[in-house]
């Protein structure tokens, strides 16, 4: 108890942390004015478990229901954390925790094909009644595009498909592969608006059948399909390649055979677009609670792991976009949809279940807001002369893209 209470006495810097007891006996930790919270720990357990390893053992206490906000929300138990994150990672013991995770990420993200299957289903099938509670009407379950706060969710979505398809500078009739295909929105997207024949290929068995339907009753099975394919295993060529939130789950140690796979199913003028959630600073490691509950098997890279990974392959990187609060913004959008929706994904799951995705989401936003998570979009090409020379087609093409999407909008409506 004793440990606890002086490891966070010198963690909580700013705002003020209260800790009820399991015999009631209240400590308060407080610094220079902030969020305010106060939490009843129900186990005396965790008085042990919370000193040595914080950032996995919280997040599994307020699943499990001893970790019991009294005062105040978890959103603020989590701003508390965010604010004082640097305190609690210069303290020797939680330093040597994490250089023993960033050490140890590379055993944790060996990616075969059965391990991604497996990581793949850990997470993405679930439930597609449950992403339907929370995600927009299409069903995007990446970071979206604010061009402004007003933004609706859905609106942020198709702004996000329209730069990613202005950035791939497609033509119609090209061959178009989608690596982690989602729920179909965006392979649909570049079909009926550009004119394209696309490839999605996904590990997960949920979103390949949706997807499948949703490309029927869209009447674009001709020009759309969905395989239940690792895209180890995809034949190219394809004029161009897209992938959207599925480079997190390649794997550390994956990153150059990534690459080189890219370069051999692009044609010699060939073009990707990458569209992952990176990190500021140099490579680290992933937090060990959403390593084990919500993406194991997950890597967040560095821009400086990234681009190497890319250059080994001999691919050109043409252009580097960095999304640094849109993804705070999409989160905020879907813990606002599933706090609206959760007494119907306690039906669906259990209460420990809905804890455990709230605090995923409000983590997750916090993270982009405060933390030093961002979203890159790199730009890949063969040959030097596959893209233009300056970067006007880019408004341009989102300015053609748009006249194009008004007639499916309003179909959809």
């Amino acid at each position: 108890m004793r440990l606890l209470d002086r490891m966070l006495s010198r963690f909580v810097r700013t705002g003020t942390l209260t800790v009820i007891d399991p015999d009631g006996k209240a400590v308060i930790h407080k610094g220079v004015p902030g969020p305010e919270c106060t939490i009843r720990l129900a186990d005396a357990r965790l008085y042990r478990t919370l000193f040595l390893n914080p950032e996995l053992k919280a997040g599994e206490a307020y699943m499990d229901g001893t970790l019991i906000v009294e005062n105040g929300t978890i959103r603020d138990f989590l701003m508390i954390f965010a604010a004082n994150r640097e305190h609690l990672r210069s303290q020797p013991l939680q330093k040597a925790v994490r250089d023993t995770y960033k050490k140890l990420r590379k055993l944790g993200s060996r990616n075969t094909l059965v391990k991604a299957r497996a990581n793949v289903a850990h997470h993405y099938d679930l439930s597609n009644e449950l992403y339907e509670l929370f995600l927009d009407d299409d069903l995007h379950y990446s970071c979206a595009y604010f061009a402004t706060p007003e933004d609706t969710l859905e609106t942020a979505q198709r702004q996000k498909l329209r730069h990613i398809a202005a950035k791939l500078d497609l033509k119609p009739g090209q061959r178009v592969l989608d690596i982690g295909s989602g729920w179909g929105g965006l392979a649909m997207y570049l079909a009926e608006v550009a004119e394209v024949e696309v490839l999605g290929v996904t590990l997960s068995t949920e979103q390949q059948a949706l997807a499948t339907a949703r490309a029927k009753a869209r009447g674009l099975e001709n020009r759309v399909r969905f395989e239940l394919l690792d895209y180890r295993k995809a034949q190219g060529p394809f004029d161009r390649i897209v992938s959207v939130g599925m480079f997190e789950h390649v794997g550390v140690t994956q990153h150059q055979e990534y690459f080189a796979h890219l370069k051999r199913l692009l044609s010699d003028d060939g073009v990707a677009l990458i569209h992952t959630i990176g990190r500021m600073g140099g490579p680290g490691a992933v937090s060990p609670w959403f390593r084990k509950y919500i993406f194991p098997g997950a890597h967040v890279p560095a821009v400086s792991e990234f681009s190497a990974a890319a250059e080994s392959a001999k691919l050109y990187i043409t252009d580097i976009e960095i999304l640094r609060r849109h993804y705070a913004e999409t989160l905020l959008h879907w813990e606002r949809r599933f706090t609206a929706q959760r007494a119907k994904a306690e039906q669906l799951f259990d209460a420990r279940f809905c804890r455990m995705w709230e605090f995923y989401l409000i983590a997750g936003e916090i993270g982009f807001r405060y933390g030093k998570q961002m979203v890159i979009q790199m730009q890949l090409a063969k040959t030097n002369d596959s893209l233009p020379i300056t970067r006007d087609y880019l408004m341009q093409t989102e300015a053609a893209l748009q006249k194009r999407e008004r007639p499916l909008v309003q179909r959809k409506r």
